[in-house]
């Protein structure tokens, strides 16, 4: 099976450009909308970040938790997220997706099903992010297959994308970087999500501490809202930028919406 990720960051890094990943979640204002939002940020989008809905978003922001309670409102359930990503995989075949989805979600769906249908619907990556390095041989207890969470991802062809900041112990981070592909997800400054004024001084020197240790791709969010954060990042080794909380600025016009991606996708560039 191609790897979406390796091409794309392949392909970025002899352009000398860092990837532009705006995330939006499935469902908001409903899924059909939703859809029509996807696709217009795809345009401008090297990689897309999709969410699904869930009712305890514990890292989410009050920006990112009003978009869940529309989603949820809406009725959004996880088939249709993933009938959403189907119509996006069809629409841009060539364009990585990940998938945000936390991990009471995805077990209540059954984990071999889970993959299955993110494999099937083209989800490239997976971050499910209240689940530590520690719990990624866990079995479904509600499976006798009992194989683990790690083995059915890889089974699958699905990267399981790991979250890191400045707080993660050296222990830990030499932990996960025995099982990252894909990218690495960098946590800008540890907090929960929502756009920030100010880059820290602390994500420079992470980027270029982590570049000493392994050549996966970091990509960089949590804060990150500006075409000026994006110059930032790309400028000092970031090989991408999530953009999401932003974006939920312009939910109500689609060409405004437009118009900032394409801002932050010519940052990349520079």
């Amino acid at each position: 099976m191609t790897d979406r990720y390796a091409e794309i960051f392949s392909e970025l890094k002899q352009k000398n450009e860092s990837a532009f990943i705006p995330f939006w979640m499935i469902g908001d204002p409903d899924p059909d909308a939703s859809f029509e939002v996807i696709d217009t940020i795809a345009e401008h989008a090297d990689i897309l970040e999709l969410g699904m809905p869930f009712s305890d978003p514990l890292a989410d922001g009050p920006t990112i938790q009003a978009s869940v309670n529309r989603a949820l409102e809406a009725g959004t359930t996880t088939e249709e997220c993933f009938e959403v990503i189907k119509k996006i995989r069809k629409k841009h075949p060539k364009k990585p997706i990940g998938l945000l989805v936390y991990f009471n979600l995805a077990l209540q769906y059954g984990l071999e099903k889970f993959f299955t249908k993110c494999q099937e619907t083209g989800v490239d990556s997976v971050i499910l992010p209240e689940l530590p390095i520690e719990e990624i041989h866990m079995t479904d207890p509600n499976d006798s297959r009992s194989r683990s969470i790690i083995e059915i991802a890889k089974s699958r062809s699905v990267h399981l994308t790991f979250l890191i900041s400045t707080n993660t112990p050296q222990n830990r981070l030499t932990e996960i970087l025995k099982y990252a592909s894909g990218f690495l997800y960098v946590i800008s400054k540890p907090s929960i999500t929502g756009a920030k004024s100010e880059l820290s001084p602390d994500t420079i020197q992470m980027i270029q501490d982590l570049k000493q240790q392994t050549d996966i791709p970091l990509c960089v969010g949590f804060g990150i809202s500006t075409p000026e954060q994006i110059i930032a990042l790309t400028k000092n080794g970031a090989d991408g930028c999530i953009v999401g909380s932003k974006l939920f600025e312009y939910r109500e016009d689609l060409s405004a919406l437009a118009k900032f991606c394409r801002k932050c996708q010519d940052s990349t560039q520079q």
